[in-house]
């Protein structure tokens, strides 16, 4: 099966990149030139194709005849880093392949989620704070979403918790709604998100859905 990594050479690329080489995955992926140099422990395994995630000719060619395409959506910036990143993949993804996309907790499919106070202090805070600075648009991120959602394809969208780094707990529980009793732990190892992205790729009851993830409480 190949998969292609869209943002490949960051912490979340990295380890969807060894998860995949362990299942055998064929594997190519689109990342920032000067951040190739990050992917130098994976050498002669992996095929990257460097450029900007929201270049649609980049990834028309990271994507051609993959099997799925896992996308780490980042807000970074207000250029619509993230919305354009996510055109890139639906306009040039074969017609059949799955399409697993990261997130925080934040995006909701309907709007019905409940959220912390921090969650909301992010988001009406800080989020204005750090667009003002050009750094990062978490409207973007939302834009992202919806684009997602309204396109028809076999998306997911996995909402991970709080992150941390260590060694693999499992895979994560998840849940349809970020306030669900049961993902009241809010964290979940780096590691295990990247492992539920690739683990969405083959499970067919997480097609169209966006599962809020967290190790268990």
């Amino acid at each position: 099966m190949k998969i292609a990594i869209i943002g490949i050479s960051g912490k979340l690329g990295q380890y969807m990149t060894q998860h995949c080489l362990d299942l055998g995955y064929e594997v190519v992926g689109v990342c920032r030139p000067e951040s190739v140099g990050k992917l130098a422990r994976f050498k002669d395994r992996i095929t990257v194709f460097p450029g900007r995630t929201n270049d649609p000719e980049v990834v028309r060619r990271a994507v051609e005849n993959a099997d799925g395409v896992l996308t780490v959506l980042a807000p970074w910036g207000v250029e619509d880093y993230a919305s354009g990143t996510v055109r890139a993949v639906m306009d040039n993804a074969p017609k059949d392949a799955r399409l697993i996309f990261s997130s925080g907790w934040h995006l909701s499919v309907d709007g019905k989620d409940r959220y912390s106070w921090k969650i909301h202090f992010f988001e009406k805070v800080v989020g204005p704070v750090v667009r003002a600075l050009r750094v990062v648009d978490l409207n973007d991120q939302h834009r992202a979403g919806k684009l997602i959602f309204s396109s028809g394809r076999r998306w997911t969208l996995v909402r991970g918790s709080d992150l941390e780094e260590g060694e693999s707990e499992g895979l994560p529980i998840w849940a349809e709604r970020a306030h669900d009793p049961r993902l009241a732990a809010n964290r979940t190892r780096r590691t295990d998100f990247a492992l539920f992205m690739v683990h969405a790729l083959t499970d067919e009851g997480l097609v169209q859905k966006a599962p809020a993830i967290s190790a268990a409480a």
